[in-house]
């Protein structure tokens, strides 16, 4: 009997233990541009070891959004990892007008960095500067004593560094050169063997062997036919069909023609193992933690657009890709001693041209016209040009000049919001005042409360299906469910098997993986956490 109840207790004490288990690697894996959607829509050409993996042995939130506008790459990765949204993290959108500095930033820019590794003085001279709230990374390098390695990696530079946080050993990212490069916020030079991985130049035999079809074309009946008018071109092809020959486009160009291919993808997840392997990424009992963030989903989604076979081609890729990660992760780390996640900095819109030829009545709106239109009524009206600046759905107005003409700012906001009104592609137009007075009553001026720091006098809402952007190709930004519907999946330690489709929100992923980490918030967040996969 007394050797019954030890047993029974030393079974309940090592599931205790294998319950506070903290992973010895965290994952964080971005795909630019993912529609929950592609993950339904593709299913049936998917392997068995990729996507089809994390969704069958992990845990899948089938609904999961973005409850912010606008919609955007370094918004949506700030996000992910503070657990707030812009209105706190500070990034507002990939970049936006200060009225303080009274010009444009860019989400990472910092003057006072330099560039190191191969690349031009402006692609380096980037830092986390403008994120204005701790991540999940900065509260495990202060939780392990900054005993735990962050590395954040990524094609774009703000897809490397925000999600990396403050306290990162490093941030990578792809320069037109066709190295990783960093900033000296970073360090003073490159590690050796990301030196060495340049040298190595892996970007060539991609574009060597050029972009073809990943399956026979049967496959891919999810998709439009091979050249259609929505797609726009790769580099000035002739047209939008296979076979590519990125080798011409390389030659006339740079080795950034890789972004916009689905071997950009496969390019960083070689540079993924080789950062686990040369950093001891997962070797010791401090949890690491790599962030990759996938960009070329969002090139080929913006250029070519949601229904091209192009896109589900880079699709296919990339469920290989994850394939062979896990397996390296498994044989690497541990099979049981990393944690993984899944998610997408935004999805995005049907291209506009589609969805009018299929009797959907709705257009695109070039924003240089909105702001040429607004102008000439500006100087109908007032007498003067009183617009400081248009960007990100944000009205400025430049306030010397209404106070020189002795104009009252509150006449001037509803004079254009009248204006505004009268255009078809727009819903509503909130001012500052109605912003910053949101009280929980109306959703989409809470997703644009959400957004607003420091934003435009007057924010513009545009109507559902519209998209300020091109005829061909498709952009993202606003609140409806085609920007704002996500994947989400766990994976790996800790995680029990499951599903659910209960709405959540983006900003409860961060304090999740504090909860599981046993690590503090992120300073940010509203802490709201994801209790299915807590839930033992």
């Amino acid at each position: 009997m007394k050797k019954l109840i030890l047993f029974f207790a030393l079974t309940m004490i090592l599931n205790v233990q294998a319950q506070q288990q903290r992973p010895k690697l965290v994952v964080g894996i971005v795909v630019d541009q993912m529609k929950m959607e592609y993950l339904y829509r593709f299913s049936d050409d998917f392997s068995a070891n990729g996507f089809k993996k994390l969704m069958g042995k992990g845990y899948t939130f089938h609904n999961m959004h973005y409850n912010y506008v606008p919609t955007y790459t370094a918004p949506g990765h700030a996000s992910i990892y503070t657990g707030t949204t812009p209105s706190t993290h500070g990034i507002v959108g990939n970049d936006w007008f200060d009225k303080t500095l009274g010009k444009e930033i860019y989400c990472t820019e910092d003057a006072s960095v330099k560039t190191i590794g191969d690349g031009t003085d402006k692609e380096g001279q980037m830092s986390p500067k403008n994120l204005k709230s701790t991540t999940i990374t900065d509260e495990l390098r202060l939780a392990t004593n900054f005993k735990g390695k962050v590395i954040g990696i990524s094609l774009k530079d703000r897809g490397a560094i925000l999600p990396a946080g403050h306290f990162a050993n490093w941030a990578f990212w792809y320069s037109k050169t066709g190295a990783f490069i960093s900033s000296t916020f970073y360090g003073s030079a490159l590690p050796d063997w990301v030196t060495q991985f340049n040298q190595e130049k892996r970007y060539i035999p991609y574009i060597t062997k050029g972009w073809d079809l990943f399956k026979p074309i049967a496959t891919y009946n999810e998709s439009l036919t091979d050249e259609n008018p929505y797609e726009g071109k790769l580099y000035n092809s002739t047209a939008p069909v296979f076979p590519y020959n990125l080798k011409e486009m390389y030659d006339k160009n740079d080795a950034g023609v890789l972004r916009s291919t689905p071997f950009g993808n496969n390019l960083l997840a070689d540079f993924a193992m080789k950062t686990i392997e040369k950093e001891e990424l997962g070797k010791d009992d401090n949890t690491d933690f790599l962030t990759v963030s996938f960009s070329s989903t969002d090139y080929i989604g913006h250029l070519l657009g949601p229904r091209s076979m192009e896109l589900q081609d880079t699709y296919l890729r990339l469920d290989q890709t994850i394939a062979d990660f896990l397996v390296y992760l498994d044989k690497t780390v541990g099979k049981d001693n990393y944690l993984l996640f899944l998610t997408a900095d935004h999805a995005g819109a049907e291209n506009v041209n589609f969805l009018k030829d299929n009797k959907y009545d709705v257009k695109s709106v070039s924003p240089k016209d909105l702001v040429t239109s607004l102008k000439k009524y500006s100087v109908a009206t007032f007498g003067d040009d009183l617009i400081l600046n248009y960007s990100s759905f944000n009205l400025f107005f430049n306030k010397d000049i209404i106070k020189s003409k002795g104009l009252e700012l509150s006449k001037v906001k509803q004079s254009f919001t009248t204006f505004l009104m009268s255009q078809e592609h727009v819903k509503r137009v909130y001012s500052e005042e109605d912003i910053l007075a949101a009280s929980g009553n109306d959703f989409y001026l809470n997703c644009i409360a959400r957004g607003y720091a420091q934003g435009g006098d007057l924010v513009l809402l545009d109507k559902p299906g519209y998209i300020e952007y091109q005829g061909t190709g498709t952009s993202h930004g606003t609140p409806y469910s085609y920007d704002t519907h996500v994947p989400l999946l766990f994976y790996g330690c800790n995680i029990k098997k499951g599903e659910t489709h209960d709405r959540k929100v983006i900003t409860e992923i961060a304090p999740t993986l504090s909860q599981l980490l046993k690590i503090p918030f992120p300073n940010g967040t509203e802490s709201n956490v994801l209790l299915e996969i807590l839930d033992k």
